[in-house]
């Protein structure tokens, strides 16, 4: 009964459409905008005496005591008791842990200020400061008003601001950012990586007309029954249009390498996409990540994405990508720069994760466990490289608490909204290794349809519970969650957390879920540089021969086994692994070390990934 309700469930959601997501402003990069990356002055404050008063009441907005106010005294007499100047600078992008030694272990709230200069003009345009990501919540104010307050520390964020509130000369731009971890905040207080504190990603200020373009969304429909049509595949979608007054619109888009142009015209501000490429589209995969500029105008707005198009789908036990089978050879990445110890940001950043699991072999990459910056998806977008992007429902949320649910919803939102056009991005995921109970499955469950609300040609998954020793010899994927997700995914260490890696030699796996499955980790710790035998622990050796044994394993994996992605590429820090000799606050399971050295198992799993792209190529 369960699965027939389902299952109208989801007829009612696709049968709705395709809905777009708050009121983010996609693709920053084809806008009008002025950077504010670089040196912002600072103030750490652990006791937040620029926000509360002494009774511990928010300060009014026009105290002077605030500090989203200048700390410039107005005369001798007057007091005050904070300030901005060049002694304190730190720079944005960027955590605040790697760039002073005393921040490294901070965990609180420090305000960033930054003066900038914007010139107006005469034209009525609307203005906006976005955010690529703030860790963890954000209070923003510009010349001493209060712009709003986000919460979310990995994805994207914008605030209108007022014509009348900007100025041509010293703009007063402070935000109050604050890491600190709570029981009812997504993630939870509990985590294995680093709370990397800080705006952490681009900051700009977006100008655009009165009416514009806020957000579109392009992508194939999904095959019908694993059956991709033969000629002109079918384009869904919609365009979202801030609309000034409410008048009717001619929205275009075109493909001008496909000789391609639609009109449509309507007063609405969401416009259904409902149209056909030509047959001579050539689809997007690993082999031939092709691209296509595409452009959406008004008569007073226009923008453009680069955007491949393919799909992709669970059907029956296998996964199909262009109506072919699919098998993920992947590796899950940490958004961090362990050479620097810090968070990454940069297209170099991007460059080198990619560039490093490429090298391993991988045609997928798992984001673990939050959204990366987007210049790791628009990169993957253009190596080829699928993609699993993950919300940080991470171990023990407080799943009975709904306003936990909706910043849980709030985070899958900005994350699909962002990364609704990247071909790389297949699967969005909703969690990982959360604890089964009726509870949590029903939490689980309402972000699954969620994500099938905001985008229908996508896969849902997220990493689920394992019921060891189901059968003798077996174990069993039989989490509730599986019958809600399109892909069953399941982490796993045999050999590495319970008994040693020879347990692999006599498991077996299985689920009763008619679907594809996925290993989404696997992992050993092995510290670079140290050799012993086999069976010792933290060696470079235990590590290798714990891959030996899990790709035997892998051999004997059912028919609907599609891929792996193991844990981890590189060596990330993590305040949760302190052997004094082996870890150091390093989890070790990378298969690059924090210098970027390979490990042993390094070319264990390398050589495993050639000989199944060369089976894939027969």
């Amino acid at each position: 009964m369960r699965i027939t309700t389902y299952t109208l469930l989801l007829l009612l959601i696709f049968t709705a459409g395709i809905k777009a997501q708050g009121n983010l402003i996609t693709n920053i990069k084809n806008r009008k905008t002025l950077s504010l990356n670089g040196s912002w002055h600072y103030i750490v404050d652990p006791y937040e005496t620029g926000f509360y008063d002494y009774r511990y009441k928010e300060l009014k907005e026009d105290n002077g005591d605030a500090y989203w106010n200048t700390g410039i005294p107005a005369n001798k007499t007057a007091k005050k008791e904070h300030g901005y100047n060049d002694k304190y600078t730190i720079e944005v992008p960027g955590d605040w842990n790697h760039q002073k030694p005393e921040f490294l272990f901070y965990e609180g709230t420090i305000w960033y200020q930054k003066t900038f200069d914007y010139k107006k003009q005469p034209n009525g345009n609307k203005y906006y400061v976005y955010f690529g990501a703030i860790n963890y919540r954000a209070d923003v104010y510009l010349n001493g008003k209060k712009l709003g307050m986000h919460k979310g520390g990995f994805t994207p964020f914008n605030f209108e601001v007022p014509a009348a509130l900007l100025k041509d000369t010293g703009n007063f731009l402070v935000v109050k950012v604050d890491n600190k971890r709570y029981a009812d905040e997504v993630p939870t207080l509990n985590t294995d990586w680093w709370n990397y504190g800080g705006i952490t990603r681009d900051v700009a200020l977006v100008e655009v007309p009165t009416t514009f373009i806020r957000d579109f969304m392009i992508q194939l429909k999904k095959p019908h029954n694993g059956v991709m049509p033969s000629k002109e595949p079918e384009v869904e979608g919609w365009i979202k249009l801030d609309h000034q007054p409410l008048a009717a619109q001619t929205v275009t888009v075109s493909i001008p390498e496909l000789k391609l142009t639609k009109q449509f015209t309507t007063t609405d501000s969401l416009i259904p996409l409902n149209f056909k490429l030509p047959a001579q589209v050539k689809l997007w995969s690993p082999l031939a990540p092709k691209l296509y500029r595409v452009i959406v105008s008004t008569s007073t707005d226009k923008t453009e994405d680069e955007i491949g198009f393919r799909t992709i789908e669970a059907f029956g036990k296998k996964l199909l990508l262009n109506g072919k089978p699919l098998f993920m050879s992947g590796i899950c990445i940490h958004g961090e720069i362990p050479q620097d110890v810090r968070r990454a940001y940069s297209q170099q950043d991007a460059a080198q994760l990619l560039g490093q699991a490429r090298q391993l072999g991988c045609n997928m990459v798992r984001l673990a466990h939050y959204p990366h910056d987007e210049k790791m998806t628009r990169l993957a977008d253009s190596l080829g490289i699928l993609v699993w992007s993950e919300i940080p429902v991470y171990w023990t949320i407080d799943f009975g608490n709904a306003e936990v649910l909706n910043k849980a919803k709030s985070q899958l939102g900005e994350m699909i909204t962002r990364d609704h056009n990247r071909a790389s991005v297949i699967i969005w995921s909703v969690g990982n290794e959360t604890p089964i109970s009726t509870t949590r499955t029903n939490f689980m469950h309402n972000l699954i349809i969620k994500a099938k609300q905001l985008d229908s040609t996508r896969l849902v998954s997220a990493a689920l519970e394992v019921n060891y020793g189901a059968l003798k010899n077996q174990n069993m994927v039989d989490d509730p969650l599986g019958e809600f997700v399109d892909l069953v995914a399941f982490n796993e260490y045999l050999g590495w957390y319970g008994g040693l890696p020879d347990k692999c030699r006599t498991t077996n796996w299985g689920t009763p879920y008619n679907k594809p499955m996925f290993i989404s980790e696997t992992g050993a710790e092995g510290k670079s540089g140290f050799h012993a035998d086999s069976l010792t622990r933290f060696s470079e050796e235990f590590q290798e021969w714990y891959f030996k044994e899990q790709i035997d394993m892998l051999k004997r994996m059912p028919d609907n086994f599609v891929g792996l992605s193991p844990w981890v590429l590189a060596d990330f820090r993590s305040p949760k692994r302190n052997n004094p000799l082996y870890q150091e606050g390093w989890n070790r399971k990378g298969f690059y070390d924090d210098k970027g050295n390979k490990k042993k198992a390094f070319y264990i799993l390398q050589k495993y990934y050639k000989q199944k792209s060369a089976e894939t190529a027969k």
